[in-house]
């Protein structure tokens, strides 16, 4: 189906998602450096050395050199004392062998919005107090009489194009004083990346005998088919037949090239975030 939208761009935010993960993952060379920051209370020994540097030495020119050895003896047992405040770095460092840890949901964080970049967007919601609108719902569809004109179009313009046939087509059955017999339906005959071809059809339950020529009478089609249904514009279609194609992937179902859609709100009259159309796929 050609009218599905491209699941490249989605890919493309899944790789740019994964790239983005690997950054935050990665180990920053600041935070490495952190841990030899805290070591810096190794100056900290230094004030013990003053007791060396202390004036004992003038005393030691008065008194015999024999009570100085003790004194310069001391500053090797103050080492020790040294090594001793070499534990609290220890404890600096556990704080901040914590901080990757409580940095760790930040790394996380840019990994949450995958699900939400590689899910297509869902059809809108049915209002409040009714039931969920099917999709993917197996059915058989009847084939009933329609007149119907057929036409082409460009998908800037295809919703211009498939009104004014919708509207030719009631203008016609109200001078001929028929009343459809159900809502109108677009049938895509053929379709490609620049355009399309359809039918506007009206159901209804007695032909006329003698319509224009532009005007045709015929079948609507039949057989097999899944149900969806799409609340909105016809511009925001896109995401409907892209889950559309998702879901047929998914149960591995093969489609005809052709789908129909139903406009269950008149699209003439209702404003475009209003719409609620079924769309029929048929299957091979």
């Amino acid at each position: 189906m050609a009218r599905v939208v491209s699941r490249r761009n989605r890919f493309a935010t899944r790789i740019a998602v994964a790239a983005l993960a690997l950054l935050w993952l990665a180990p920053m060379p600041g935070r490495s450096q952190t841990p030899p920051a805290a070591t810096t209370p190794a100056p900290s020994t230094t004030p013990t050395t003053p007791p060396a540097a202390t004036p004992a030495s003038p005393p030691a020119a008065t008194a015999p050199a024999t009570p100085t050895p003790p004194a310069a003896q001391a500053p090797p047992t103050s080492p020790p004392a040294a090594q001793a405040p070499a534990a609290p770095p220890a404890a600096a460092q556990a704080p901040a062998a914590q901080t990757p840890a409580a940095q760790a949901p930040a790394t996380q964080a840019p990994t949450a919005p995958a699900p939400s970049a590689q899910a297509p967007t869902p059809p809108a919601a049915p209002p409040s107090g009714q039931a969920a609108d099917p999709f993917g719902e197996e059915l058989t569809l009847t084939a009933k009489t329609v007149v119907f004109v057929k036409g082409s179009a460009d998908w800037d313009t295809a919703f211009e194009t498939i009104t004014d046939s919708l509207k030719k087509l009631g203008t016609y059955l109200d001078k001929q004083n028929i009343k459809p017999s159900g809502p109108p339906l677009v049938v895509y005959t053929s379709t490609d990346d620049n355009g399309f071809t359809y039918q506007a059809e009206f159901p209804v339950d007695e032909a006329p005998k003698t319509p224009p020529k532009d005007i045709s009478i015929g079948k609507s089609p039949e057989g097999k088919a899944l149900k969806f249904v799409h609340r909105g514009s016809y511009d925001n279609m896109d995401n409907t037949y892209e889950a559309i194609t998702n879901h047929l992937d998914d149960k591995k179902l093969e489609a005809k090239d052709m789908f129909i859609e139903e406009y269950m709100t008149d699209p003439l009259k209702t404003d475009q975030d209003k719409l609620v159309i079924n769309v029929f796929v048929p299957l091979k």
